[in-house]
């Protein structure tokens, strides 16, 4: 049975670290480049964020995705190559057309700081549970309500992956064709649509329901089945974080 979560099983120190912590880490490395917007900040917290996935053995589960999303960037960085506002400095000609430094150096810029948002949160993605995740925050005052929708959000893609993959295997089971040239499997897509909205409407329903006996909706206090996991050194590096920004601040100030 497949997972129906992002999250990847290992035993990493990253893992170990409580999924509060990872979020302070996400908002740290976004404020950072916002803050100090140079490339060298942004490459620095991307390069932070990498190290981070490769110590807590992901490094290759997120590759696809940063594929996908370089994908896009690479367009980014040919059309402020090219086009960008500022340019000035030539690196090359391509034909008639130059493509400047300036441009370059604008779009890696950019690109820096978009793997390095991706990054830090497939750091939250692929090591802490959505579950975890969910019920700390809710112990931190976030509405129940809210953190079902929370984690409904991180199971989404999977359980649709999933559905997909089962469907896929009863239509070839039928004898459909379902591999081979673009055509064929453009064909062999248009059938999927309509089985897979149904079928996460249906799921929707059910978890609905399943709530509703559970008592989802009931006034009062609310107990936890686990109990509250925190890592010994997540107040430190909280606090560590929370001092790396503000230095930032005030280095921005005073610069």
């Amino acid at each position: 049975m497949k997972s129906m979560s992002l999250y990847v099983e290992r035993e990493s120190v990253v893992h170990h670290i409580d999924p509060i912590t990872k979020l302070v880490y996400i908002a740290a490395a976004i404020a950072l480049p916002i803050i100090l917007p140079t490339i060298h900040t942004a490459w620095i917290c991307m390069l932070v964020s990498f190290v981070i996935l490769g110590i807590g053995g992901v490094l290759t589960r997120s590759l696809p995705i940063f594929g996908f999303v370089g994908f896009i960037l690479l367009t980014v960085v040919i059309i402020q190559g090219f086009f960008h506002v500022g340019n000035e400095t030539v690196l090359f000609q391509l034909g008639s057309w130059p493509f400047y430094e300036e441009g370059l150096l604008f779009a890696l810029g950019i690109t820096f700081r978009a793997l390095n948002i991706v990054g830090a949160f497939l750091i939250l993605v692929l090591t802490a549970k959505p579950s975890d995740l969910v019920e700390s925050l809710v112990r931190k005052g976030l509405s129940p309500r809210i953190g079902y929708v929370l984690s409904s959000v991180f199971q989404i893609i999977p359980q649709m992956m999933a559905t997909v993959d089962t469907i896929t295997d009863a239509q070839r089971s039928r004898g459909m064709e379902t591999e081979g040239k673009l055509m064929t499997r453009i064909k062999a897509f248009l059938p999927l649509i309509g089985p897979v909205v149904l079928s996460s409407l249906i799921d929707t329903k059910e978890r609905t329901l399943a709530l509703q006996v559970r008592g989802f909706n009931v006034k009062g206090s609310k107990t936890f089945l686990n109990e509250e996991k925190m890592h010994r050194h997540g107040s430190a590096m909280r606090w560590g974080m929370l001092a790396i920004v503000l230095g930032a601040v005030i280095w921005r100030v005073i610069a």
